[in-house]
């Protein structure tokens, strides 16, 4: 393990070749949680074939009541896949590229991490730290699926900030020298999947090194402006899943010598590593309507909560959007949050002049948690699309808030400076394209448990992976 980087190759367990991945690929179980029917459309797209489907459990069914007989289900099958469907194994990264719907490619690469490099406890500057604030009681359920389980299931995306494209994309470029272990279509539209071998010690070594001077202090310093611990990987998507490893892994640890925690497989979680800067990575805003609402006297709530969080905040409401777009035009400075909206009278903006948070969303959603508290009568809902937005936005009663899209460089330092991105910050993707599971790891019988590490994903899709032993 690379003690700078905390990222290093791994023991990869592969099904066999005669297995079609788009029966065998699954997305993530906190997908289409409230569509009983993509459900029963996975099952029927598996078809009796061996498939990841299988070892999950979709949160669609959490409250049917038969958790434990799923999950005693689910340890079965991996016992008979560990010895009857996953034949092929390497010792190393996995290289992939997924082709999404909308015909992006996204690049990325197939790794361990050790979890004593991270944290999922709010303030903790570690070098791995999670994106979004975790709810603990998202953690058991995902804990009660590992338990006694033989294969690992993850489902994690990590996301690096390389501007300079070192890392990943130059084993993209010579993607024709390494061995092709899958390839195919991903189930419900997907998207199309192809996973490439890395073995030799050069193109490893290449990598590590270009990670070690992402992690540099130096480096991150001047990117930054600041000194505080050095921050290498933000979580992309599975940011319950691997605060979930975690939690496990400081449950056996309790039980182990230093020599046995040294190495012991629960210590480190398979992922998938992308650049933020990928070409093929882009964040779409998520923007808000609240409804049931006065919504003069909201606007007036929102201003003057605005300025309590955060300072001088004004005003402004126009006839048309063109009038207002214009005013926020001119008005627009470098350090200042425009923050605009429509009601059923016309369009307006909110001016910060000094946000305390480093995204617009943040600057918003701060004032909007508290509002929506305090407000009896008042709901909200994250919409994507400006045109929607606009239009339940000027019915009686509402409000539309437009976001802008967050900038690549700003995702991480929201992170280091704020500790996490605010809820419903940003999405990518489609829901069916959320982080397939093509394959899975075995734990060594001579440790003392097995554990299960998987889940689910967020609003930033994860492409497909494989599941890595850690041995």
């Amino acid at each position: 393990m690379n003690t700078t980087t905390c990222f290093a190759p791994a023991h990869i367990l592969l099904p066999a070749e005669r297995i079609p991945l788009e029966q065998w690929g699954c997305i993530a179980c906190d997908q289409f949680t409230s569509d009983r029917e993509y459900w029963q459309r996975a099952k029927e797209a598996a078809d009796g074939s061996p498939s990841t489907l299988n070892l999950i459990l979709p949160e669609v069914y959490l409250e049917d009541g038969d958790a434990d007989a799923r999950v005693e289900q689910i340890h079965a099958t991996m016992a008979d896949y560990a010895q009857n469907v996953l034949t092929r194994a390497v010792d190393g990264f996995v290289y992939v590229e997924r082709t999404e719907q909308s015909g992006r490619v996204r690049q990325g690469l197939v790794g361990r991490v050790d979890l004593e490099a991270y944290s999922y406890r709010r303030g903790e500057k570690c070098t791995v730290r999670p994106s979004e604030c975790t709810v603990e009681s998202r953690i058991p359920p995902r804990m009660k699926v590992r338990t006694g389980a033989s294969l690992e299931t993850p489902h994690i995306m990590m996301l690096a900030d390389d501007p300079g494209c070192t890392l990943v994309e130059p084993i993209g470029a010579h993607k024709s020298e390494l061995k092709k272990v899958y390839e195919g279509e991903l189930m419900q539209g997907g998207g199309h999947i192809k996973g490439y071998f890395i073995k030799d010690d050069a193109r490893i070594d290449r990598a590590l090194r270009a990670l070690e001077a992402l992690a540099s202090p130096e480096v991150f310093s001047a990117k930054y402006g600041t000194d505080a611990p050095s921050l290498l990987f933000a979580m992309g998507d599975g940011n319950h899943s691997f605060a979930t490893a975690k939690a496990n892994w400081e449950q056996i640890k309790k039980t182990l010598s230093p020599e046995e925690a040294a190495n012991h497989p629960a210590r480190y979680a398979l992922v998938e590593l992308e650049n933020v800067h990928d070409s093929g990575i882009e964040f779409e805003p998520i923007h808000r309507v609240v409804f049931g609402v006065d919504t003069h006297k909201a606007i007036a709530w929102l201003s003057e909560k605005l300025s309590e969080q955060n300072g001088e905040t004004e005003m402004h409401l126009y006839g048309s959007k063109a009038e207002r777009d214009d005013a926020m035009a001119a008005n627009a400075c470098s350090k200042c949050h425009l923050l605009p909206f429509m009601i059923k009278e016309g369009y307006g903006y909110f001016k910060v002049s000094d946000p305390a948070a480093q995204l617009e969303v943040g600057t918003l959603q701060n004032a909007l948690d508290i509002f929506i508290k305090e407000t009896d009568g008042a709901t909200i809902d994250y919409i994507h699309g400006e045109q929607v937005v606009d239009e339940l936005g000027r019915k009686d009663n509402n409000i539309g808030f437009i976001l802008p899209n967050m900038g690549k460089s700003a995702f991480f330092k929201t992170v280091i400076f704020d500790g996490a991105l605010p809820r419903k910050t940003f999405s990518m993707g489609e829901a069916n394209e959320s982080g397939t599971i093509l394959s899975a790891a075995r734990y060594p019988n001579n440790f003392p448990e097995n554990k299960i590490r998987g889940g689910g994903g967020s609003m930033l899709r994860a492409p497909v992976g494989l599941y890595l032993a850690t041995a």
